[in-house]
């Protein structure tokens, strides 16, 4: 089999660089990618990419082989249908290594129709080192790489305000495109360059901050000769994805003309505030793993899937987003129902088996921020609990006693919790059990013992899931509550 190229293809169609992307990873190569080649095919947006590679180790190697060449498969269900498809991906012109060719990525600045700056470093990559300098080749950090890059674009052209870049950066922190910048600026006094260079960063760049969601499970090296079967050209960088893409963009109707994402069928969103998408995903998408894992465990669940397929535990789950989830968020109920719809066709993905152990750490933060939030706003709002997040609540508590029916339980978090839990599973009385867990602050923020009634129904829950196991509990416990 012919190795897969432009040559062996025909795929001659060169594009201006228009966007230089750090990072040649996965996620990017099945999400950004992916949009630009759309917008070139669709949308006449003519955008070639360069991508960097961020770290001294990586693929573009691999990457330039193939003349920038990879095919992209998206499985999943969508409005209940099953989705297969497949796409050879050719908006990339280049890879650069500047850990090789330090040379070769700063004259990347020198480029007349770059536009943007595309970056997935991890979460861990937009951070400060204080040893990086501007003649590092290259520098430490992802930030700093970008700072030199820039500096070198503003003297090249001589602080031409036409010649900023709009930057937008995927990388899974709030507030990534802020944090940036204020890294960029902080180098740029760290370097001591001129004010007229921090001036062009502030007015003549642009910085978005994003919220990307999509599954890129990656090379499928477990089943890549099946993959390959549908291939006409060998492809070692073969990616798989989910078909669900969201990408939200904070912006305006300058970015919306930059870039026209309205050309393609995608779910891509530019808007003034990205929180209330934030808190949506994390709120339902999140928040209903979080709700899930200890309840669907203790039940007898394994997996994601198996946990939303099942008559009892996909009930469950379904209508803590529905009836307790969506009902304390600040979207309309329409989008909120539609997202929530979507993340239950995620779950239902065949060709993604998600284990629940694998989502079971640091379970107790994890319910802080994801799940909390939603059980309090609904006890505000309707002066009473939340019946299954209050349930789930209680399973999460039970689960950290760390095993059940005499098998061991994924329990995974830091040494000081699952100690804490082993001294508290180790009193008689579940009121104790449930005031020591609640009033601790240390893992919820605030003394959860001051939310009316919610210590009580917690001791309760506890006693029904030790007695009468997790169906039947739950049963007794929503009939109890229901009649008071």
């Amino acid at each position: 089999m012919k190795t897969l190229n432009r040559k062996n293809t025909g795929i001659d169609i060169e594009h201006p660089i228009k966007v230089v992307q750090f990072g040649e990873g996965n996620f990017l190569r099945a999400f950004v990618d992916y949009v630009i080649d759309k917008l070139n095919e669709q949308a006449g947006f003519n955008a070639g990419v360069a991508v960097v590679q961020p770290i001294a180790s990586g693929m573009v190697s691999m990457l330039n082989d193939q003349d920038g060449l990879y095919n992209l498969f998206m499985r999943g269900i969508k409005n209940g249908k099953e989705i297969q498809e497949k796409r050879t991906i050719s908006c990339i012109q280049k890879g650069i290594n500047p850990y090789e060719d330090y040379a070769q990525y700063m004259a990347l600045a020198e480029e007349e129709q770059l536009q943007f700056v595309i970056s997935n470093t991890t979460e861990a990559g937009i951070s400060f080192d204080e040893k990086d300098t501007l003649d590092g080749t290259p520098h430490n950090s992802f930030p700093a790489k970008l700072t030199a890059l820039l500096y070198k674009r503003f003297q090249h052209f001589k602080g031409d305000k036409n010649k900023g870049l709009t930057i937008i950066p995927c990388e899974l922190i709030n507030h990534n495109a802020d944090t940036l910048k204020e890294i960029i600026l902080k180098y740029a006094n760290l370097w001591k360059l001129e004010k007229e260079f921090s001036d062009w960063i502030n007015q003549s760049n642009s910085f978005h901050n994003t919220l990307v969601d999509r599954i890129v499970p990656g090379y499928p090296k477990d089943d890549i000769e099946n993959y390959q079967k549908e291939l006409e050209f060998e492809d070692k960088l073969v990616v798989t994805a989910e078909v669900f893409l969201l990408w939200v963009i904070e912006g305006d109707e300058k970015l919306k003309q930059k870039i026209p994402f309205d050309k393609i069928d995608e779910n891509i969103l530019v808007v003034k505030d990205m929180q209330p998408y934030r808190t949506r995903k994390v709120r339902i998408l999140n928040g209903a793993h979080t709700t899930m894992v200890p309840f669907s465990l203790l039940y007898g669940n394994e997996t994601v899937k198996e946990t939303i397929d099942n008559s009892f535990t996909g009930e469950f789950v379904k209508e803590a987003v529905f009836e307790e989830i969506n009902p304390t968020l600040s979207l309309g109920k329409e989008e909120l129902d539609t997202f929530a719809n979507e993340v239950f066709d995620r779950f239902r993905n065949p060709f993604i088996k998600h284990q629940l152990a694998s989502i079971a750490l640091n379970s107790i933060s994890k319910f802080k921020v994801r799940v909390l939030p939603s059980l309090i706003a609904y006890q505000d709002k309707n002066n009473e609990l939340p019946l299954r997040l209050t349930y789930a609540m209680a399973c999460l508590i039970r689960f950290y006693r760390g095993e059940w029916e005499g098998k061991l339980l994924p329990v995974k978090d830091d040494a000081e919790i699952t100690d804490f839990f082993k001294k508290v599973w180790e009193q008689h009385s579940y009121k104790d059990i449930s005031r020591d867990v609640l009033q601790k602050k240390e893992f919820w923020g605030e003394d959860l013992t001051k939310i009316p009634v919610l210590k009580k129904h917690i001791a309760y829950a506890l006693d029904l899931i030790e007695n009468k196991g997790i169906e039947e509990g739950f049963s007794v416990f929503s009939e109890e509550l229901r009649v008071q």
